[in-house]
């Protein structure tokens, strides 16, 4: 097989690597010689294909699993395929109307995040992934504090982005309503609009040199905002587990244990959506890429999300390695941009009818 110096495989092995993997994506088996003879378009004989078949098994591209002379793309295989060999079109503004209804802006960042899930596991077949943005990201518009009983206080908070949490808090001492009242109209006052690392900075500066009058007001006004603007609750949205149930390629139900353990504990994911955090556009891992143990046989595609110019988190689809990227990396970054439009209301939208094209490579 002859080899160009900028490219291990020539055309004929590129184009047959291409409808290997595309046959083995649409029908689960082994894809055999003949079968890339009828499909393939090349002038080559079924003896040709079989010779170049063994060479991309020798670096590594295709293994056979059984004694037939059908072949399966390895991990390296699909990368290949995904990085240099896939043709990716933008998602049908159809569809792309679809995630625009899904994902109105005016909600809450969690109402969101959950929508979002939703819509890109419907929309792949497989599992929606997104990781949570940390509250200190977003600024917060109002606060109140309301007493319960003993040193405990209820603090609701309303942040910028339209979501509202409910914290208890313990505080040290009691504080009576109208010591509340104080604290939460000197913090709307003046931190509205900020986020958490700069309140916590201005209290701790003006602290420092707080005359005694104030002393109180401003030490009430820092336990309280740090324990209710701390970061907390959910880290990632999933849903569409089920979908792998039924899946051919997940019929090991030990496999599947794990994986819906993964899902559950969550952590081993998350730290993986973190890692694409910083990666502009569309990343794909495959299987042991993914340092997961239970991720084997499995993809994870993913793309950021963000609003203002500041990235806020992942979005992402799980599923087998045999999965029709033409159809999922497409979904996962146009899904990425509006979730990133909803988020950011007052920017123009980032999908317009000559939007480009996601990459893959960028991994």
């Amino acid at each position: 097989m002859s080899r160009r110096p900028d490219d291990p495989l020539d055309a004929r092995a590129r184009q047959l690597l291409r409808t290997l993997v595309a046959r083995h994506i649409r029908d689960g088996e082994p894809v055999g010689s003949q079968t890339l003879a009828r499909h393939a378009g090349l002038d080559v004989s079924p003896a040709t294909i079989r010779n170049i078949l063994s060479d991309l098994e020798e670096v590594g591209l295709l293994s056979a699993p059984h004694t037939s002379a059908g072949r399966v793309p390895t991990a390296r295989g699909y990368r290949v395929f995904v990085d240099s060999l896939l043709q990716l079109s933008p998602l049908d503004e159809r569809e792309v109307d679809r995630l625009r209804g899904g994902l109105a802006p005016g909600g809450g960042t969690q109402s969101l995040l959950g929508s979002a899930s939703e819509l890109v596991s419907a929309m792949t077949r497989f599992v929606g992934v997104v990781s949570v943005p940390g509250r200190e990201q977003f600024a917060f518009r109002q606060i109140d504090f309301v007493p319960l009983d003993g040193q405990r206080v209820m603090a609701i908070v309303v942040f910028a982005d339209n979501e509202v949490q409910n914290r208890i808090v313990q505080t040290r001492r009691a504080y009576d309503a109208a010591e509340l009242e104080r604290v939460a109209n000197y913090l709307n006052a003046q931190f509205a609009g900020q986020p958490l690392p700069a309140i916590r900075a201005g209290l701790l500066r003006e602290l420092r040199s707080a005359r005694s009058e104030l002393e109180g007001l401003l030490r009430a006004s820092t336990e309280l905002a740090e324990q209710a603007l701390a970061p907390g609750g959910e880290d990632m949205v999933v849903a569409g587990q089920a979908r792998l149930l039924g899946l051919q390629d997940l019929s090991d139900l030990d496999r599947l244990r794990e994986l819906f353990d993964a899902f559950s504990e969550k952590r081993e994911i998350l730290q993986l959506l973190e890692r694409t955090v910083k990666a502009a556009g569309v990343r794909v891992f495959f299987g042991e890429e993914t340092g997961v143990a239970s991720m084997a046989g499995m993809s994870l595609v993913t793309a950021p999300y963000g609003a203002e110019g500041r990235v806020l988190g992942v979005l992402g689809v799980i599923g087998p390695t045999r999965m029709a990227y033409d159809r999922v990396i497409p979904v996962v970054q146009a899904t990425a941009e509006v979730l990133g439009a909803a988020l950011n209301p007052d920017a123009a939208s980032p999908l317009s009818a000559d939007r480009a094209t996601p990459d893959p490579r960028e991994r």
